[in-house]
């Protein structure tokens, strides 16, 4: 069962589990199991997905459940109407807050305007060796993307050498390993923690979250946060 985390007439928020596809694509012809046709099968009526989270990422998840919340809805997500809040736990000590204003190429080639506002929330540093160095350091990051790019978050962390951990291919294969051999853990730790907006039908202020999923909460508490 999908965890419900919001539910009107109009629209049906989930709480993803990291590995779940939202649909079925051409590029993941290894999974079985989908988002929507789940979610559908468990209210036993149509759904729509009003926007995108990687297969990789946890979090809220947004469905609308008529034609017309639909396209208003996804109507708001191209006009940046909706915000947006993620957490992400990264490799190093990111400073305390900033901005990445990084244009991306997407899958079509076309280069687009990318912008990503960041907060430093916590910092660990633990006696597990990396590299030459004998500690490992992590930031846990709170992200608000003003742009929705494809793997924005993934691309901009990256690009300022703060991977988020699990991440392939855009993070640490070095820490990514340790991850894994360390504590048996490969989850991309990226979660996709609220969305507020005016609600299309009603103009209510509308705040949606999700918890983090387990193995999210699993690597907070490893770094003793």
């Amino acid at each position: 069962m999908l965890e419900i985390v919001f539910q009107d007439e109009h629209l049906v928020a989930i709480n993803k589990p990291h590995g779940l596809l939202v649909h079925k694509s051409p590029i993941a012809a290894d999974a079985s199991e989908f988002a929507v046709q789940k979610l559908r099968d468990q209210l036993g009526q149509r759904v729509f997905p009003a926007h995108r989270l990687d297969r990789k990422t946890g979090g809220v998840l947004l469905f609308t459940l008529s034609h017309e919340a639909n396209s208003l809805m996804q109507s708001m997500f191209e006009n940046r109407r909706v915000q947006k809040i993620y957490h992400a736990i990264v490799r190093g000590f990111i400073p305390e807050n900033g901005a990445i204003d990084y244009p991306l190429t997407n899958e079509n080639g076309q280069t687009q305007d990318a912008l990503t506002h960041y907060t430093r929330l916590a910092t660990a540093e633990i006696p597990v060796a990396h590299g030459k160095h004998p500690t490992s350091r992590y930031s846990l990051v709170e992200l608000t993307p003003e742009t929705g790019r494809q793997h924005q978050l993934r691309k901009h962390l990256a690009h300022i050498f703060y991977p988020i951990i699990g991440d392939r291919p855009h993070g640490c294969n070095k820490q990514n390993r340790l991850w894994l051999e360390t504590w048996n853990m490969n989850t991309m730790l990226l979660h996709a923690t609220e969305l507020r907006f005016e609600h299309p039908i009603t103009g209510a202020q509308t705040s949606i979250t999700a918890e983090f999923q387990a193995e999210f909460s699993r690597a907070k508490s490893l770094l003793g946060w």
